[in-house]
């Protein structure tokens, strides 16, 4: 909750005056970056609410809570204010939320009747509540979700209207340029060779580099090149928080010396050329020792441009829908099922690592998805009645409709599979890659964008033909993940991800890096917490998922379409907001 917009929990003087500011920053969260994805801000509204007062209509406050991912414990994260006298509240107050496309928040929204200035809910008459996903609501048509109000048995609680819209300031990159004049020399046979480095300042007043210019050889008065950042890189979003910029000469062994320092602010650099953004560059320790010590030298901000980058969520908000297929590895190397060493072993009290995979990912993914049909596919088994191997069979049995509903479906067709077919070989990836290719090159349009996640406990059979498969995949719109489960060594798979070096088939290089891999045991909780392991796993694998949509969106220069029109409540006479 950084930045200018003033959050939820702020209580404005009135009829809630005696509510205290409630919302916070939030607990400190492992698995979150430095860098939220985006911030989103929530507006709720009402309609239909239970009338608790006797003599008038009620008057309600709504409080949204957040759940921890380790021990699911509920926070409040912050309250509205107080609307007299209504039934169908639309709520001033927003919340505002960071948001992450690879993790999954659990949202509850609580709806009291307030009867008295108490903080203590429950003083006050509950009026019902509504669980979601952020990513439920970000991912309804036109980012607006609305939902049944429940907890009062035998009671109709109404409804609740939650619409997510994204904060500019996130979408913002700056394109800067700077030079300076008359830098101390540093070096002894020649001029200094001076670089800058930017930070930006934490919550707790340290500060974490974001970006480093390059070095200008021979000189004291360079100038470097203009350079791209993100204003959430940059400052997190908050136009006021300090800029630190150091001045450095370099030094081909790395022991760089240090020339000195300026701060600044988003809103100080955003005035652009002027005599505000000359800027003296201050050597601490020199202007302790020497009386006479003004400056180092001066930097000066030469260009300032804002460019707004269009988002995951734009694309999202517009209509665009996330298939989501599984792939499932039966082959013969992981083990009986009916055994526990087996990588596939039903076990009745806790998910195997294929279905915790199955799940993190699968979980997350569904609420991008307006049909929750997923296809789900199994490889590298004898099928019956003949016995034959197959690379690409529908696990509830119907290649015709491979579809099944839910995460829930997947699960249940894949536990049906593994009493019904022999788990045999090779491993082979290529025929489920073209498979969902298939679908993709149909639709490239940008109105759907396809995720495949294979899940396989080894070493692949067709190297040669999934790298092609996924040459050719890099030109749709689709994305692969590979979740690695048990012991094996997984080196071939890495070279699939294409991190290090761009995979390629034939002297033909992938347009795009669409793969990502990741080894199910690194995501092992120690303490044996699988909600957390699945929460790191997810957070991981799904991480380079909006890079890779954009990515193809950009190379292919197709825009967001426009999102559906606004909601716009009835208006209701007898409302007074305060």
């Amino acid at each position: 909750m950084f930045g200018l917009e003033k959050p939820a929990g702020q209580h404005e003087p009135g009829r809630s005056g005696g509510l205290p500011k409630m919302a916070s920053v939030g607990d400190f969260n492992v698995l979150s970056s430095s860098i939220p994805a985006t911030k989103v801000e929530l507006s709720v509204s009402c309609r239909n609410l239970l009338d608790r007062d006797t003599f008038s209509k009620s008057d309600p406050i709504c409080v949204l809570y957040t759940q921890a991912i380790g021990n699911k414990e509920w926070r409040e994260f912050g309250r509205t204010e107080v609307i007299d006298n209504t039934l169908n509240p639309d709520f001033v107050r927003k919340f505002i939320m960071d948001y992450f496309f690879e993790e999954r928040e659990n949202l509850r929204f609580d709806f009291y009747d307030v009867d008295s200035k108490s903080p203590n809910l429950s003083k006050h008459d509950f009026l019902g509540q509504m669980f979601c996903t952020l990513g439920e609501i970000v991912g309804s048509q036109g980012s607006r979700l609305e939902k049944s109000i429940v907890g009062i048995p035998g009671k109709k609680c109404g409804t609740v209207i939650v619409t997510a819209e994204e904060l500019g300031c996130c979408r913002d990159s700056v394109l800067m340029q700077f030079c300076a004049n008359k830098l101390d020399k540093k070096d002894f046979f020649g001029k200094s060779d001076p670089f800058l480095v930017f930070h930006r300042s934490n919550e707790d007043g340290s500060f974490t580099i974001c970006h480093k210019t390059e070095v200008v050889k021979n000189t004291l008065n360079p100038v470097w090149q203009a350079f791209k950042i993100s204003v959430r890189a940059l400052c997190n979003g908050d136009y006021d928080r300090t800029i630190k910029v150091e001045v450095y000469d370099w030094d081909r062994d790395g022991s760089h010396d240090f020339i000195g320092e300026f701060t600044t602010s988003y809103r100080e650099l955003s005035r652009g050329q002027s005599q505000f953004n000359v800027y003296e560059v201050i050597n601490p320790k020199k202007k302790g020792k020497k009386k006479k010590y003004v400056n180092s030298g001066t930097v000066t901000l030469l260009s300032f441009l804002i460019e707004t980058e269009v988002s995951f969520l734009d694309y999202i908000k517009g209509g665009t829908q996330i298939n989501f297929t599984v792939a499932i590895d039966f082959t013969a190397s992981n083990g009986n099922p009916s055994q526990p060493t087996s990588l596939h072993y039903m076990n009745p009290y806790q998910l195997n690592a294929y279905g915790m995979a199955l799940r993190a990912v699968g979980e997350i993914i569904q609420d991008y998805d307006s049909d929750k049909m997923f296809p789900a596919l199994g490889f590298g088994a004898r099928l019956p009645p003949d016995g034959r191997v197959s690379h690409e069979f529908a696990l509830n049995g119907n290649p015709q409709n491979p579809y099944c509903h839910g995460i829930d479906g997947v699960m249940e067709a894949y536990y049906r599979s593994l009493k019904c077919v022999q788990l045999y070989g090779p491993t082979n990836f290529a025929p489920v890659i073209n498979h969902v290719a298939r679908y993709a090159a149909s639709v490239k349009d940008g109105s759907q964008y396809f995720v495949l996640l294979i899940v396989t406990d080894g070493v692949i059979s067709d190297m040669a033909q999934t790298k092609e498969s996924i040459v050719n995949a890099s030109k749709l719109p689709m994305s692969i993940i590979i979740v690695g489960v048990g012991p094996a060594e997984f080196d071939a798979m890495e070279e699939l991800d294409g991190d290090v070096v761009r995979i390629s088939s034939r002297g033909r290089f992938a347009e795009r890096d669409i793969v990502q891999f990741v080894p199910f045991r690194d995501y092992i909780d120690r303490s044996g917490n699988h909600v957390l392991s699945m929460a790191r796993l997810a957070k991981d694998v799904l991480a380079e998922i909006p890079e890779q949509f954009l990515s193809y969106m950009r190379v292919r220069g197709i825009k967001p379409s426009p999102a559906p029109p606004p909601y716009t409540p009835p208006i209701h006479v007898l409302q007074t907001q305060i």
